[in-house]
């Protein structure tokens, strides 16, 4: 599965699955955005780790919610690379609460920051590859999105609305040779999870039927293959990568 000669940009590429998807398509021969907001330590760590892998990329500092900047930002890439081939919309930020309690402003960030700042890069970044009559978009959803969640009405909406989003952009632009999916992540080890205690690790794992939580690398495996060649007949779909812990479509 070759991405040679495509340019990819991954929105909160610097840290958990955005790293390991940035490292993924830039072995696969992808010159690699690396998007983050604000670590910069963190987004030069896996620019390092692309580049001792023998892979190409560079540092895209912007936020995902600030409309402005990801125009401005985006059309500068576009511009020194000839367009953006492959866009993995993965930013997103959590802000819990019981809905009882939810302030005004959590439920304003996570859906600016997890479904709108999907769908201003987009809108940014498919103008170049309507022109080219190629791309790829993928958007990363949740299993919470599915299941939804107690505390997370902002998040699992917002990451509900990604699915119609993906579903909707994917009949808009199938005519001009884009195709647009979703990848669905369950529990996976990340700076997130960590956080959990050992109990409520040990409660999730029960739900699911594999047993274990998932690895940062198997999400960016799922992504690679929506990112090639090979995918080219699948558009508008979820991939679920969570271990059993949802069937559903």
């Amino acid at each position: 599965m070759s991405l040679q000669g495509k340019v990819a940009l991954v929105t909160g590429g610097s840290r958990g699955i955005g790293q390991q998807v940035c490292l993924r398509l830039a072995a696969m021969g992808a010159l690699v955005g690396v998007n983050y907001m604000s670590n910069e330590n963190a987004a030069k760590t896996t620019l390092s780790l692309i580049e001792q892998a023998g892979g190409k990329g560079f540092l895209a500092p912007f936020d995902v919610a600030d409309s402005e900047a990801v125009q401005d930002r985006i059309k500068e890439i576009a511009d020194s690379h000839d367009g953006v081939d492959i866009l993995v919309n993965n930013a997103g930020i959590t802000r819990d609460g019981l809905m009882a309690r939810m302030k005004d402003a959590d439920w304003d960030l996570v859906l600016d920051t997890n479904l709108k700042g999907a769908y201003t890069c987009s809108k940014a970044a498919m103008k170049g590859m309507m022109k080219k009559r190629w791309g790829r978009i993928i958007n990363m959803t949740s299993v919470i999105g599915f299941l939804g969640n107690a505390g997370q009405v902002n998040y699992a909406s917002a990451k509900a609305g990604l699915v119609g989003l993906t579903k909707s952009m994917a009949r808009e632009l199938a005519s001009r040779g884009i195709t647009v999916n979703c990848v669905a992540p369950g529990y996976i080890v990340t700076d997130m999870t960590s956080e959990l205690s050992p109990e409520i690790q040990e409660a999730i794992k029960k739900q699911i039927p594999l047993g274990t939580l998932g690895q940062p690398q198997d999400v960016a495996a799922a992504v690679a293959f929506l990112a090639s060649p090979e995918s080219g007949y699948i558009t508008g779909q979820t991939l679920h990568v969570n271990g059993g812990m949802y069937m559903g479509n």
